[in-house]
């Protein structure tokens, strides 16, 4: 197995896609009121651990400054 498949910068890109791709639902599905609020709210909570798991990325990725 590739060991850059699961690299840290892959995880961030693949993350960061997904995380998009959940905007993009959100916004078609909440002002149509296609979706039932709590297919939105689940959503919305699935879209905040992403972006806490992409801060939490990110944050293991940038260089530690010394102190």
């Amino acid at each position: 197995m590739n060991p850059s498949l699961h690299s840290p910068q892959r995880q961030l890109i693949e993350l960061r896609i997904e995380h998009a791709d959940l905007d993009a639902l959100i916004d078609r599905c909440a002002p149509d009121g296609v979706a039932d609020e709590f297919t939105l709210r689940r959503l919305k909570k699935r879209r905040l651990a992403l972006r806490d798991a992409l801060d939490r990325l990110e944050r293991d990725l940038q260089p530690q400054e010394p102190a």
